[in-house]
């Protein structure tokens, strides 16, 4: 099945599309220097297929490539920060 992670701004959130159709998202709030993640959600008939492991990965690279501090907000992704030691950098010390 493929699977593309984009950035809808419009919408403030990362989605991962899978054939094409939002199967999962992680939403944020974006300051000058910063980015909140709030939530991350799976569509149900998605769950279990390491989609939102891959949507956060992608996020939070996409925010380092930017220079951005990452507020982890969401459970997630403050799990997944914990579980993947690259990315303890961007964590914002506020």
């Amino acid at each position: 099945m493929p699977t593309e992670v984009v950035d809808n701004s419009t919408e403030s959130r990362f989605e991962i599309l899978v054939d094409g159709k939002v199967a999962g998202f992680a939403d944020y709030r974006l300051l000058p220097t910063k980015i909140i993640f709030t939530h991350t959600e799976v569509l149900p008939e998605h769950e279990g297929q390491g989609l939102a492991g891959k949507l956060v990965g992608h996020a939070l690279q996409a925010s380092a490539d930017t220079g951005l501090r990452v507020v982890p907000s969401c459970p997630y992704v403050a799990r997944y920060i914990e579980r993947h030691p690259e990315f303890k950098d961007l964590v914002d010390p506020a």
